[in-house]
Parts: structure tokens; C-alpha cells; sequence
């Protein structure tokens, strides 16, 4: 998943949540037309349901709750886990001739990290692939410094990628890069 798609995916949570919440809001201050704000808002007939099965209802409850909180722990662990599926082995391509070229995946991923930290605006770079090995997906961090003009940033990474590209003989399917300035004088 992008980052893109995180953000919107919290963003839908998020408006769901203000959303019920307000809706709850509204119908405490009897606000909702036909609301009365006097009003219980469990009705009586539930209740008695409730207390009629005392140990199971109490128990239910307690499960779904368990149930949500585990949901919710997935989601987020899933959200702060780096990319998975993590290219290992070689990535190998025919030649014209017999024979094949076959290249580790970790060398190719500190080459093209050494590349980009060849940029004296680039203080660390941090490369991941992942996916199918005809077309990978391309995973950068970069760390800037804060004197560092972004447009010069950014073009210098999709030089690299390029080049990376090139060398490799494969297309990354998907480039994620991610950019953060270093604290300091600006």
C-alpha cells in the first residue's frame, strides 16, 4: 500500500469516528429533530435483555471487544511495518546469448543507496525492493539536509533511479520515495 493510500485509508477511520461521534453529540443535546435530550438512549426493553442474560451478555461484550482492540492492533502494526515481502536472491534476466545475468538483490539495493547519497544534499539513503523480479517495486528513504534544494534532490533520485533502472535491466513497477529534512539551520 502507498502512502497516499494510508493517508486516505486513516482519513476514512478518522471521519467515521468524528462523524459517530457527533451524531452522538447531536442526540445527547437533542439537537436530531425528534431527539429528546431527557430520553434514555438505550430503551427499557433492551435493558431488561441485557440484565435477562446477565453472565452472556457481559461475556459478549467482553469478546467483541477483544475482537476490535486485536483488529485494531493488526491495523496499526501493519501500518508501521516496513514494506513486506522483501526481495531476496537474484534477480535473474536471459541473455543473447546462452546464458543468464544474475544479480543479488542486496547489492543492487546498496548500489543504487550509494548512488543517491552522491548528491552532497543527500546525508542517507535507505533503498528496499520488494515484489515480482521482472518489475519490482522500489522502496527509497531519503534524509536531506536542511541546506539541500528539494528540486535538485529530486531530480538527482530520478537520475538514479534511472540509471538503477538501466543497469539492472528491470523497471520498477512502483516508487515509493520518501523524503525527510534533517533538523538545523535552514
Amino acid at each position: 500500500m502507498t502512502d497516499a493510500a494510508h493517508r486516505l485509508l486513516w482519513t476514512i477511520i478518522a471521519l467515521l469516528l468524528v462523524a459517530s461521534g457527533a451524531a452522538a453529540l447531536a442526540v445527547s443535546f437533542g439537537v436530531l429533530p425528534g431527539g429528546d435530550p431527557g430520553a434514555v438512549l438505550l430503551g427499557a426493553g433492551l435493558l431488561d435483555r441485557w440484565r435477562l442474560a446477565a453472565p452472556w451478555s457481559t461475556l459478549a461484550a467482553a469478546v467483541a471487544g477483544v475482537l476490535v482492540a486485536l483488529s485494531g492492533q493488526r491495523l496499526l502494526d501493519r501500518e508501521l511495518r516496513r514494506p513486506g515481502r522483501a526481495l531476496r536472491g537474484t534477480l535473474s534476466h536471459p541473455g543473447r546469448r546462452p546464458g543468464r545475468t544474475r544479480l543479488a538483490a542486496e547489492v543492487l539495493a546498496h548500489a543504487l543507496e550509494r548512488d543517491l547519497t552522491g548528491n552532497p544534499g543527500v546525508r542517507r539513503a535507505q533503498v528496499m525492493l520488494t515484489g515480482a523480479p521482472p518489475r519490482p517495486d522500489v522502496w527509497i528513504r531519503v534524509d536531506m539536509t536542511a541546506d539541500a534544494g528539494a528540486a535538485g534532490v529530486r531530480e538527482h533520485v530520478h537520475a538514479a533511479v534511472r540509471r538503477f533502472a538501466t543497469t539492472a535491466d528491470c523497471q520498477p513497477a512502483h516508487l515509493d520515495v520518501t523524503a525527510r529534512i534533517e533538523p538545523g539551520r535552514p
